[in-house]
């Protein structure tokens, strides 16, 4: 080769390419900023099924959870419910033994009462006995203190006479068998006792039979 023929292919490699439509067009696009755009990646089936199979692992927890819960709740409310059964029935039977207990004692009183009303006829006769007997009879001084004897018992025991005389009319102790005329002492006053009346621990034996004025 000669030595023109290699001076014209070094021009050759030297000169530049010049720049046309169709290398602008041939070039890749750069994206401004610097960032290049990211291709989106396929998600593969196997990748599907196992993120619905996630859900659903997750709802059936959810749901394992809910009716637990539930459970917890439907527990809790029966034993609220035997609880306050409970407290129910102890308060029943609580009134149940106070009620027994005020029978008993109420049939006690009762049959003590009876007992006491049959005895005060045996007392009425014993002072109207003592009220005929002569002064300074030995045997009525002896009968006085067999009746001071059987009033103390009965004193004790929780018999006690009814105060009548003076006092104003009440019908739950009198029992008003004669009304008179009388302005000395006072309307609805008792001026007179016929019968003395008794009480038992609070119960009436006998109502007094009285005389009240108007």
């Amino acid at each position: 080769m000669s030595e023109e023929t290699k001076n014209t292919a070094q021009e050759e490699e030297t000169t530049e390419t010049p720049v046309t439509e169709e290398t602008v067009e041939n070039e890749p696009e750069v994206v401004e900023n610097g960032e290049a755009e990211t291709e989106e990646i396929p998600v593969e089936d196997g990748d599907e099924e196992a993120s619905q199979d996630d859900v659903k692992d997750s709802k059936s927890k959810a749901s394992f959870f809910g009716k637990k819960k539930k459970e917890k709740d439907k527990f809790e409310q029966q034993i609220e419910e035997l609880t306050d059964r409970l407290k129910r029935n102890m308060a029943e039977f609580d009134n149940f033994r106070k009620r027994t207990e005020k029978e008993k004692s109420s049939m006690y009183i009762i049959g003590a009462k009876d007992i006491v009303e049959k005895m005060l006829p045996v007392v009425d006769n014993f002072e109207r006995g003592l009220a005929q007997a002569p002064e300074g009879d030995s045997f009525a001084d002896g009968m006085k203190m067999i009746y001071k004897q059987l009033i103390t018992t009965l004193d004790e025991l929780g018999v006690k006479p009814i105060e009548a005389v003076g006092k104003e009319f009440d019908p739950n102790f009198h029992n008003a068998v004669m009304h008179v005329e009388d302005e000395e002492a006072g309307e609805n006053i008792v001026v007179e006792e016929f019968q003395k009346g008794y009480t038992y621990k609070d119960f009436v034996v006998r109502h007094s039979m009285v005389k009240v004025a108007n």
